[in-house]
């Protein structure tokens, strides 16, 4: 049987984003560590554990956060209420945390269509108040922030995850996530990850699409 649960040592999500400038593979495992529990465990290509998910909820929770190995909050991923299309904010650590708030980076939206697409998802940077930054003025996303955009198939585990800088720009694919070699089923997939893209964000759009596909 191939083996999915982590060896003994961990590894710091920095060290995964910079190996010797080549794309990094990552194992996804569609569960917790915790017993009775529900989420995402990920390994590295040693088999450390590099990220993981836990959560007691039933169903789709409202709130998702990433944690590293050592179960520091990286990212929250969050439904937003009363809203009229089915919309998520990603915040950079844990957004309920009352020690100080935390920064938002993207809002992600599911894509909807009548016709058949590839589409699933799209993220846009934050919009932040030019009156925080001391001048007045409508909001505006950050300077040289990329949008990204999913295509694919989550419950088939074929995804791809394209970078695009603004209007006539060329985008590119920072990240991909398909089946692994041997049959483990569907909750065990790869996530690969091109140099210069963070980890940890492309487990948040894994995270996404999973809840995308569940509500």
């Amino acid at each position: 049987m191939t083996k999915v649960h982590p060896n003994v040592a961990v590894v710091a999500p920095e060290v995964v984003e910079e190996e010797k400038g080549e794309a990094v593979s990552l194992t996804v495992w569609r569960r917790s560590l915790l017993f009775n529990g529900k989420g995402f465990t990920v390994f590295d290509g040693k088999g450390n554990l590099v990220f993981r998910v836990e959560s007691y909820a039933g169903g789709s929770p409202r709130e998702v956060v990433l944690m590293d190995a050592d179960g520091r909050a990286l990212l929250t991923i969050r439904r937003k209420k009363l809203s009229f299309a089915d919309e998520w904010l990603i915040y950079d650590g844990d957004a309920a945390s009352p020690a100080a708030p935390a920064p938002k980076r993207f809002t992600a939206r599911r894509h909807v269509s009548l016709r058949p697409t590839k589409s699933l998802a799209h993220l846009s940077p934050a919009r932040a108040s030019s009156s925080a930054a001391g001048g007045g003025g409508s909001a505006t996303a950050p300077s040289g922030a990329c949008r990204y955009d999913v295509e694919g198939s989550y419950s088939a585990r074929c995804l791809d995850v394209f970078a695009s800088a603004g209007a006539g720009e060329q985008r590119r694919r920072v990240a991909a996530v398909c089946s692994k070699e041997a049959a483990v089923g569907p909750d065990v997939f790869r996530l690969v990850v091109e140099p210069g893209f963070e980890p940890a964000l492309a487990m948040a759009v894994v995270i996404l699409l999973d809840q995308m596909h569940a509500s």
